[in-house]
């Protein structure tokens, strides 16, 4: 199961802030998301900017890994909701973010030779991808193969359906 984040309002925020200032909020950001990550067990993959990617299942299979991921974006959006964007002007207010994802196959990978990194390929990354992009702010966006991993590993879990979506590609 596939995580991704981004930042409600990072093109704008990043345009208003001094670059030190945004690189502070992204490391008190994903200083809580690393803390979370490793306690649910998850794999973190990569940040690109303001985008965070975890995975749960790799690089060791895990039976609950969807629940360990959506446990870790509840948590994430909490970690989120009480990190300031600016510690020096807190009237800014705390970050926000929208989280989707998606449960499939990949295949990982290390690639490259000039800073290999650990890499996930296949249509389950795009897929999750476009959960989190059709999200809403401090809202999770699961697909509905990654909705019904959860409710095989977590029947008693209690979710909101926003009704079918336009997904780009899909």
């Amino acid at each position: 199961t596939i995580f991704f984040s981004d930042i409600v309002g990072y093109t704008d925020l990043s345009a208003s802030l001094p670059p030190q200032k945004v690189m502070r909020m992204l490391d008190n950001l994903y200083t809580q998301l690393d803390a979370l990550c490793t306690e649910a067990k998850l794999f973190k993959v990569e940040t690109i900017g303001d985008a965070y990617m975890c995975v749960g299942g790799l690089p060791e299979m895990q039976e609950n890994h969807t629940v360990r991921v959506a446990l870790f974006a509840l948590s994430a959006i909490k970690a989120a909701n009480s990190t300031l964007v600016d510690e020096d002007e807190p009237k800014l207010g705390h970050i926000n973010i929208r989280v989707g994802f998606h449960s499939g196959p990949v295949v990982a990978s290390v690639v490259g030779e000039l800073n290999p990194r650990y890499c996930l390929f296949g249509d389950t990354v795009n897929t999750a991808s476009r959960m989190e992009s059709n999200s809403e702010k401090n809202m999770i966006n699961m697909s509905l193969q990654a909705h019904k991993c959860l409710e095989d590993q977590l029947p008693e879990v209690a979710t909101h359906s926003r009704g079918k979506l336009t997904i780009k590609g899909k």
